[in-house]
Formats: structure tokens, sequence, C-alpha cells
């Protein structure tokens, strides 16, 4: 390896050589990375005043190489794949999860093929995977439908699917559990995330445990996991044939990961509950106008969540909680679009812009 090769990788471990001794890898893994992981970890000011939490901690899972959290698992997946000789990956999506694969395809010269919804993902999102090379198959149907065939494709050809049903993916994403634990010394009290495809949140509940059986943390977080109203199948407790929410990435009717959200909610006393359209819309307008974070509308579901725990009547008090930011806000610039603008035709002149200004 050259010295300035070296150095970068030095100042940009990736996941895989930050957590090579925990992670399930083998001297033929291939150490890839596009400097994933090591997300911010940041107070949250007004939701710790509105909520009376003695913090709230904001995970910046968009600071990642492609915008979201994907990246923690796609990393793992895809050096598993080329360790495996696969030289072409396919996956399902409602579009971070393509943007992902894509770009770790890219990089490591594999073949890739991404599954999407016709028609129901983000331009930001298609724009990533196609910018990077992928092929886009566009699926008359669902997400649901789309990992449907995905799953059916892969076992047919000699093509590694690379969505969470992968356990290399879920793997790769507890990553992030265990950064918050170092990051604090211990995990919070209540944890909250969107809910999709639900692998997330089974990776952060087995993250968690895994620092508590190591003894780098002496408490398990309260997993609270929110889904859309109009996408809330681990609420109902049955799939949605047709789901419908404007926040793009959780609008997922059938779970692949149902059980092991189930798991976590279960195994840590906490709960998945639906937030509506309007709640989601409200906090992911709160984030970026009161915290200036700029998240995608599914990942503003953890704060509505929250919000919504404390307008309940949940006690938060002395609690640590940490809300996941799952992606970035670019991801989906339709959605901030729809905001109306504080915007004022002037005149090219210092009066017009004097008698403009507040």
């Amino acid at each position: 390896m050259s010295e300035s090769r070296a150095a970068h990788d030095a100042a940009s471990p990736g996941v895989l050589t930050r957590f090579a001794d925990r992670l399930p890898l083998t001297g033929a893994t291939p150490r890839i990375s596009l400097g994933e992981g090591s997300t911010p970890l940041v107070p949250a000011p007004s939701l710790e005043q509105i909520t009376g939490a003695a913090r709230v901690w904001l995970k910046l899972e968009f600071c990642n190489p492609t915008g979201s959290f994907k990246d923690r698992g796609m990393v793992v997946a895809v050096a598993k794949a080329i360790e495996a000789g696969y030289e072409a990956v396919l996956c399902a999506s409602t579009g971070n999860t393509s943007a992902s694969a894509a770009a770790y395809a890219a990089r490591q010269g594999l073949r890739v093929y991404v599954l999407v919804p016709g028609g129901a993902v983000a331009q930001g999102k298609l724009a990533q995977a196609v910018a990077h090379g992928a092929r886009i198959l566009a699926v008359e149907g669902s997400f649901d439908d789309a990992l449907q065939l995905a799953r059916a494709v892969t076992e047919r050809r000699s093509i590694a699917l690379v969505n969470s049903v992968n356990p290399f993916r879920i793997a790769g994403q507890q990553t992030a559990a265990w950064e918050i634990v170092d990051a604090l010394g211990d995990a919070p009290q209540i944890h909250c995330m969107p809910v999709g495809n639900a692998g997330n949140i089974t990776a952060y509940w087995r993250g968690y445990r895994d620092s508590y059986d190591r003894g780098d943390a002496k408490q398990l977080p309260q997993m609270f996991g929110f889904q859309a109203a109009g996408a809330a199948p681990l609420v109902t407790g049955r799939p949605v044939q047709h789901p419908q929410t404007f926040a793009t990435a959780i609008r997922i009717g059938n779970p692949a990961s149902w059980q092991g959200a189930v798991a976590a909610r279960d195994e840590s006393g906490g709960d998945i509950v639906a937030v509506t359209d309007a709640q989601i819309r409200a906090a992911y307008e709160h984030l970026a106008r009161a915290e200036g974070v700029f998240a995608e509308p599914a990942a503003a579901a953890s704060v509505a969540g929250l919000l919504a725990l404390h307008d309940h009547g949940m006690e938060l008090a002395g609690r640590q909680v940490v809300c996941v930011i799952s992606g970035a806000g670019l991801k989906d610039p339709e959605a901030a679009l729809q905001i109306q603008p504080d915007r004022r035709d002037v005149p090219a002149t210092l009066e017009g812009i004097e008698a403009a200004l507040d």
C-alpha cells in the first residue's frame, strides 16, 4: 500500500476497518470503504425544551457517503458479495438502498440492477442511482412487489441480493448503535427511529444488545419505531396492500424484517406507533427551522414520534433520547418545495433590498 493510500485509510477507516473485530469478516473480505460511519450525534435543544427530556440527541445518518444510513450495511453486503465471487448485485428499493448499492458497486466495478416501484421514488434518490450507472428496472407495483421479484431473480441468477434480507446488511447497520454507546458512554434510555422495511430497528437493537453483552453499555434502551399511518403494518398487525404516505422511504406494506422489529419492540419494552403525514411534515419543518437539520420526510418520523409520545403523556424528564435522522433532505427536494417560501420580488436597488428586510 502506498504511503498516501495508507494515510487516506487512516483518516477515513469506514466501518469494516473500525469494527473489524465485531463484524462477520474473514481475511478474504476486502476492506472496501467510501468513508461510511462515524456520523455526528448532535444535541437538539428545541426538542429538549418541548419534551422536557434531559437530552435529545440526533444521530445524523445522512452524513454517510450517499446521504443515508444504508451505507453502513451496504458496504458489508458488497464486500461479502465480492468475497463470494459475485460480479453483480441487485436490490429492490424505495430509493436510498438503490443509491447506496449503486455507489458501492461503481466503486468496486460491479454491475448493479435496481428494482423500483414505478413513479414512487423521490427524484433525488433516483438521480443518484442513475449517476452511478445502475440499470433501473421500474416495476408496475409497490416496493413489496419489487422485493418479491428481486428475491426470485437472485435465486435463479448469480447475482447477490443486497436488500436488508441479506444478514450482512443488518450486521453493518448495527454499527450505528455501537457508535452511540461509544459517544455517550452508555445506551440512551429512549431510542426513536423511522420504520419502513424494519431492518434498521432490528439492527440497532442487536447493536445495543451486543454493547450490553460486551459490558460497553450498562443499560438497554426502550426502542420506539414510527411508521406512517398510511403504511403501518407493524401497528395494525397485518400487511398493507396499498401503502400511502408522502414519506416515500417508509412507504412499505409488508416489512421484510417484521419479526426482528417485533422482537426489538417487545424485548426492549418499547413500541411501534403510527404517525400521520401531518405529524411527519410538522416534524420535518421543525427540524429544518429550529435545529438546522434538513432531513428527508421519512427521517423526520423519528422526531414526529418523539413529539407524539410527549403529547400522549409519556414522562421524559431526566431521560436521554436518541432520534435517528436516517436520510438527507436533498434526497426528496420535492417535499421541501411544497413549503410556502418566504420570498419577495424586489427591485435591484439598495433601497428595494432594505425595504424588504424585517
